[in-house]
């Protein structure tokens, strides 16, 4: 896989590395980037071959919200004909494994979990990148990550976990904090098996009865920002670990989506945040919400629809003069010195750096702000 590949022309300062799961785990959980959810009973297995979402690189099948109870089965089912089909595939040389995206499966429940593995077989291990576990709390983790370390004995290789946080014993405030370390311990545990920790806005939202619209962002609803600041505060620090930004729900048809501006831009964060138009309310939305997670530290974002895809990875490539700055204060012992945008000091700003240098890897370097939407390419 390599990021941006829905704009293969496209020329960058720095272009993406390509990765897939057996790359190390301090830059695979920087590649996430859109992870696409679709239901479980989904037959992607030839849109996937045909290679027809170019943008396409993570993606979950889910057995829990995307799917009722009783169709379970039978995506469990589809699951394994999808990785059987995809190693059919990939032997008869019909698919690069370079081609194939991050896949994961988000499960419903011990017993769902449990079941599901047992389906698994050890040819399908180059296939699974890892399993989401759903309202993952201090009281289910230690199970999930045991569930998950068995699985990883019998699969013979990694397969990693995202737990998602969403449910109300951590969205509701006196119970917060000690959930939410009680899920650190655990991790903290099994480090190298969590791949990135994942957040469920609207399932955060619905604790308190409210949604966001498509004119104003997640950040905007003072519970659920309550929430989000909390978990970044508990598992952000020192680069711990990589959180993705909660789903943006609102999409539309392509053919409704064209650029309001003529190339080149204007700088994007500057026209989005005074609200001119560029694509149209929901696409802006998105891209608003982008740099608000970005600003607050979230790395990536979940995905609804394959609209996004170009947008969420797109707006994660770094300027020329942010990748700069982050190689110098990576290179620099000590002390103040003079970057491209101001003073970099390389003490405070190492670990910003970290992860711009992690994210001009995986989703290369632009010569400016203004290239973004060039790099989005013209809409079809």
């Amino acid at each position: 896989m390599r990021h941006q590949e829905y704009n293969p022309n496209y020329e960058f300062y720095k272009a993406p590395m390509p990765f897939d799961k057996y790359t190390s785990r301090d830059l695979l959980q920087y590649c996430l980037g859109a992870t696409m959810y679709m239901p479980g009973t989904k037959d992607f297995a030839q849109q996937i071959i045909s290679r027809r979402h170019p943008g396409l690189t993570s993606m979950v099948m889910c057995f829990e919200d995307a799917c009722p109870e009783s169709d379970v089965p039978a995506a469990e089912l589809n699951a394994i004909a999808l990785l059987d089909t995809l190693n059919e595939a990939l032997d008869s040389g019909r698919l690069a494994y370079d081609d194939v995206p991050l896949i994961f499966f988000r499960i419903r429940n011990h017993e769902q979990f449990d079941h599901f593995a047992g389906m698994l077989r050890p040819e399908h291990a180059r296939l699974v990148c890892g399993i989401n576990f759903p309202k993952f709390n201090a009281n289910n983790c230690a199970c999930y990550m045991d569930q998950l370390v068995a699985l990883n004995g019998k699969m013979g290789e990694v397969i990693y976990g995202m737990p998602i946080l969403e449910d109300c014993e951590i969205a509701f405030e006196e119970s917060r904090i000690e959930q939410l370390l009680g899920v650190k311990e655990a991790l903290d545990a099994h480090k190298e098996l969590v791949l990135n920790v994942r957040v469920g806005g609207t399932d955060f939202s619905s604790c308190f009865g409210v949604r966001r619209g498509v004119n104003y962002t997640i950040y905007d609803v003072m519970t659920v920002r309550g929430c989000l600041c909390d978990i970044l505060n508990v598992f952000s620090r020192n680069n711990d670990y990589t959180i993705s930004g909660p789903v943006w729900e609102y999409f539309r048809a392509s053919k409704e989506m064209k650029f309001q501006n003529e190339l080149p831009p204007v700088s994007l964060e500057d026209t989005l945040l005074k609200r001119r138009p560029i694509v149209n309310d929901v696409v802006d939305g998105l891209m608003r919400e982008l740099i608000l997670d970005q600003a607050n530290g979230f790395m990536g974002k979940t995905c609804i629809h394959p609209s996004h895809l170009k947008f969420i990875n797109g707006m994660l490539a770094v300027t020329k003069d942010e990748y700069l700055d982050a190689d110098q204060i990576m290179h620099t012992a000590g002390g103040v010195v003079k970057g491209s945008r101001g003073m970099n000091e390389i003490g405070p700003h190492r670990s910003w750096a970290e992860r711009i240098c992690h994210r001009a890897e995986a989703y290369g370097v632009l010569e400016s702000e203004a290239e973004y939407l060039r790099l989005f390419g013209e809409d079809e």
